[in-house]
């Protein structure tokens, strides 16, 4: 049941991957265009703005991806030093702290969309985006991760429960080392 789980979000999250993929392809397109009429005198403008609410789209959406990836940045002096039932008891405990961050970071980004909403708040910028549009999306990635992070974390904690701790490797181990075990 786990592993079937870890494979639909995987599944959900490789799409979710490629939407932001094509959104960055998409802005640096535009980024390249307005360069090139800078060139002959106009300019779209707030290109830069656009790039920005860009990256933060694509680092909130990315953020899970990453993480079924094994993408996450993991110091493992400790955990390459035990066996299996201890790097998976590594990788539970990195998955809990990563996943309390995460749901303390999505909590705490309703606020800054609530004020948004309820101001009708727009970017001082010539643009004047409304924040509410670029907000929103940045606050569903965020709660999208923190959802990933929870569901990954009870699925490595089950296998770890049930005995089957190697099963845990291949979505919450560490990348480093994905070679060296199979």
């Amino acid at each position: 049941m786990e592993l079937k789980l870890i494979a639909k979000l995987r599944t959900i999250n490789k799409g979710v991957a490629l939407l932001v993929g094509l959104g960055l392809f998409g802005c640096a397109g535009f980024v390249l265009l307005d360069i090139v009429m800078r060139q002959i005198g106009t300019s779209f403008g707030g290109t830069e703005e656009i790039a920005g609410y860009t990256m933060a789209l694509a680092t909130s959406w990315g953020m899970s991806f990453t993480l079924l990836e094994l993408g996450h940045v993991r110091i493992d002096l400790l955990r390459s030093r035990v066996k299996s039932l201890g790097r998976a008891l590594f990788d539970v405990f990195s998955l809990i702290v990563m996943s309390g961050v995460i749901v303390s970071i999505a909590i705490r980004a309703w606020p800054v969309v609530e004020r948004s909403l309820t101001n009708n708040s727009r970017a001082n910028s010539p643009l004047e985006t409304p924040l509410a549009l670029v907000q929103l999306p940045w606050f569903a990635g965020w709660v999208w991760f923190a959802v990933m992070s929870c569901l990954v974390t009870l699925a490595a904690l089950s296998l770890v429960i049930k005995g089957r701790h190697d099963e845990t490797e291949g979505f919450a181990g560490a990348f480093a080392e994905q070679d060296t075990l199979q």
